[in-house]
């Protein structure tokens, strides 16, 4: 699994019919018309998420690597 940074795993979500909702800190919070999940993401400049929190993040907005 490559590392992206937050930022780019924003747009990836925003390009996938996610929207954002309001931004707590430095944590964007998405979430998606229709269904119950609520996304957390944290953005640190331009950081390399760690790959067990993208994991997670991925899979629970039913995205893959390819979807990078």
């Amino acid at each position: 699994m490559k590392s992206i940074s937050g930022k780019r795993l924003c747009g990836v979500l925003e390009k996938h019919g996610w929207e954002l909702q309001r931004i707590r800190s430095s944590h964007h919070i998405y979430a998606q018309p229709g269904n119950p999940t609520i996304l957390t993401v944290p953005v640190h400049g331009n950081r390399d998420l760690k790959t067990g929190t993208l994991h997670k993040l991925l899979k629970e907005a039913g995205l893959s690597d390819d979807d990078l």
